[in-house]
């Protein structure tokens, strides 16, 4: 399964491109951030922004987008920022028909490390050693989106099975 992990944000938004299955190694083939200028039109960064998961969707063949929750925030315009970010996301998935998840901080915390209320520095060190980097992928977005694709991976792969057998019981 190839997981496009997206960690919404207007200022940077974390994209992580992973590939595996529960059991199996799992590799990196993308980690990043697409960045845009405060000072730009949201229009104009909004567009930024998809542009630039379009182009991992399209280089990568990607088979899911899982994207983090946007959870409530006490800055209204920053929580705003978030969401319109991974609306793009989103978006693109229902254009070009490819499943979509949706994770909370919560769910991936504890998916990565065993424990929903893990630190970053806790998280980054689990997405290091689950992807056999040489170093936790900078900046902090970018390590967020990794965990979440993996997040994707080691939850999502269960749900599916689950899914699966349950249209095979009578």
């Amino acid at each position: 399964m190839r997981v496009l992990g997206v960690d919404p944000g207007l200022t940077r938004c974390g994209v992580a491109v992973v590939d595996g299955d529960p059991g199996r190694s799992m590799h990196a083939e993308y980690i990043g951030v697409i960045a845009t200028e405060p000072a730009l039109p949201v229009q104009d960064r909004l567009a930024t922004v998809y542009a630039g998961i379009a182009e991992l969707v399209e280089t990568y063949a990607i088979d899911v987008i899982a994207v983090e929750r946007v959870f409530s925030q006490h800055n209204v315009h920053s929580a705003m920022g978030t969401a319109q970010s991974g609306a793009m996301a989103l978006l693109i998935a229902g254009q070009r028909g490819i499943s979509i998840a949706v994770h909370t901080p919560t769910e991936v915390k504890a998916a990565i490390t065993g424990h929903g209320r893990a630190d970053k520095a806790q998280v980054a060190a689990m997405v290091v050693r689950l992807l056999r980097l040489a170093e936790p992928p900078r900046p902090a977005d970018a390590a967020d989106a990794a965990a979440i694709a993996l997040c994707q991976i080691l939850r999502g792969s269960a749900m599916n099975r689950l899914q699966q057998l349950s249209k095979l019981r009578p």
